[in-house]
């Protein structure tokens, strides 16, 4: 297959240790899930040593418009937001507002009574016990929080109520986050802090928290420092109405047999076509594959880019080792749940899956690398040891309907030449 490299990109890959030829595996594999049906369309780019090599667009951003994707398209980041609200708590412990050990409810004082829920399907007050103790800052970056995921028909949290408990008592149904921290603050935890990795909300408390320690909303704070200095200029809580055509649609896959996927929100009817004052750290932003690469090659760059530095680089290396007690893997600590992560093999840091043993993950990588995906199938990459950021953009629901993040990984990794 004929390679369709952009002419955006700033070196050879030659040049960065890349082969050309390996990457236009990444092409060839993105336009069969396109060609078959798979993806409605998807946005890729490879950065090495600070450069872009690697940049592909394919199929639609709107099958029912009949729109091309295009390189300005705006999409649902979903989860892809955490990792942004957990630098921009850790910009804040910089400034030695807090310590990652603190209580939580030194800073949130709804919070200071939580109970755990025992293993009952009854919500009283017997079936409720103390935990062993507090939640703490450390304990929302890293998802040890006792806090599950809302359960819904992407996320359904196993073997307990409390999923089900945040969405009985509309959790989300308030005007901010504020609001959703007074009505958290009546419900359980699923268990103690630190006995357990659940993924879930807590960074919805990391961007409150952000909001109490700075004195600005979590939106104010993101576009002072980070979204003004890397020039993220189309990422945001909500669609611009100047910018409402860029917006792709999402889909999910098909449940009448005859389909890869439907419509599942269209762009022409988004929630994100509305303003909103609940800004959600843990999946609120949409944003460009321009704007989130600069996130990536701020990250890949020890935390600067282009004369702004938004984190420490000793900070972030901090970041992204794993923090699971005794150099645990997810596996060990993690519980049967929708995630963006396989369990084997992987750690976790402040806000960043760790690739720790590739073999047991069954992923080719680096050990070291970090990364985060999107509950739309997106997701990104960077490994330190290979200076390299992968950014992957498409907008297909749940993640993990396809092992195409796998594929990226070989591919990608496929190319390295040097």
């Amino acid at each position: 297959m004929e390679k369709k490299v952009s002419e955006s990109c700033e070196v050879t890959p030659e040049s960065v240790g890349m082969s050309s030829k390996k990457l236009n595996n990444l092409y060839g594999l993105i336009e069969r899930y396109v060609d078959e049906g798979k993806l409605p369309g998807a946005i890729c780019m490879v950065v090495r040593d600070g450069k872009l090599v690697y940049e592909s667009v394919h199929g639609n951003m709107d099958d029912e418009a009949g729109r091309v994707m295009t390189k300005d398209a705006i999409f649902r980041i979903y989860s892809m937001t955490k990792p942004i609200a957990s630098i921009a708590l850790m910009q804040l412990y910089e400034s030695g507002l807090f310590q990652l050990d603190d209580p939580v409810s030194r800073f949130i004082p709804e919070l200071a009574n939580l109970k755990v829920l025992k293993a009952s399907k009854r919500i009283e007050t017997e079936s409720m016990r103390e935990p062993q103790r507090e939640m703490t800052v450390r304990d929302l970056l890293m998802h040890t929080s006792g806090l599950v995921a809302t359960s819904s028909k992407w996320r359904i949290v196993e073997g307990t109520r409390v999923g089900g408990l945040y969405r009985e008592a509309n959790l989300y149904s308030g005007a901010n986050l504020s609001s959703m921290v007074k009505v958290l603050g009546t419900l359980p935890l699923h268990c103690d802090p630190g006995s357990e990795w659940n993924y879930g909300i807590s960074t919805d408390i990391v961007g409150y928290l952000c909001e109490v320690l700075s004195g600005e909303s979590f939106e104010q704070y993101l576009q002072k420092y980070i979204f003004n200095p890397l020039r993220m200029f189309d990422t945001g809580f909500s669609v611009d109405p100047i910018n409402a055509d860029r917006l792709c649609a999402c889909y999910r896959v098909g449940v009448n047999g005859s389909k890869y996927y439907e419509l599942e929100d269209s762009p022409q009817k988004s929630r994100f076509l509305r303003p909103t004052t609940y800004f959600s750290g843990s999946g609120g932003l949409v944003s460009t594959a321009k704007d989130y690469l600069e996130f990536c090659k701020m990250l890949a760059a020890g935390g600067a880019l282009n004369g702004e530095r938004i984190i420490g680089s000793r900070t972030l290396d901090y970041m992204t080792v794993n923090h699971l007690p005794e150099n645990r893997d997810l596996a060990a600590m993690g519980q049967p749940q929708f995630a963006e992560t396989t369990m084997e093999g992987i750690g976790f840091g402040l806000g960043f899956a760790v690739l720790l043993d590739p073999t047991a993950a069954q992923v080719i990588g680096t050990p070291g690398e970090f990364y985060w995906g999107g509950m739309a199938s997106t997701a990104f990459f960077i490994s330190p040891d290979e200076d390299m950021a992968v950014l992957f953009l498409t907008q297909l629901v749940p993640s993990g309907s396809h092992p195409i993040r796998r594929q990226l990984r070989a591919a990608a990794y496929g190319a390295i030449t040097d």
